[in-house]
């Protein structure tokens, strides 16, 4: 068994084994609730991922001499933001 479905049991303390054993009893569609029409129309689809940009980037090619770049990677975590900002003001 690979260790993530070990480590989804420990984490959850569900039995997927079980859960693939059983068999739903017509009795068990008793228990659901009758889907009514404001029902539907309170459901909402929420998109997930980022939101978009207004203002979106597009991919480039530039060949920069290897102490500039350097320069800026020095800086740390985000120097490409940085690098964007400081050229936009340009």
């Amino acid at each position: 068994m690979p260790a993530k479905q070990k480590r989804s049991r420990r984490l959850y303390g569900s039995d997927m084994d079980a859960v693939d054993r059983h068999v739903i009893q017509p009795q068990e569609y008793e228990e659901l609730p009758e889907l009514t029409d404001e029902m539907v129309s309170r459901g909402r689809v929420v998109k997930g991922g980022r939101p978009f940009s207004e203002n979106p980037r597009v991919q480039v090619t530039i060949r920069l001499p290897s102490d500039v770049l350097a320069k800026w990677r020095a800086t740390g975590p985000g120097w490409q933001t940085r690098m964007a900002e400081r050229l936009s003001k340009l």
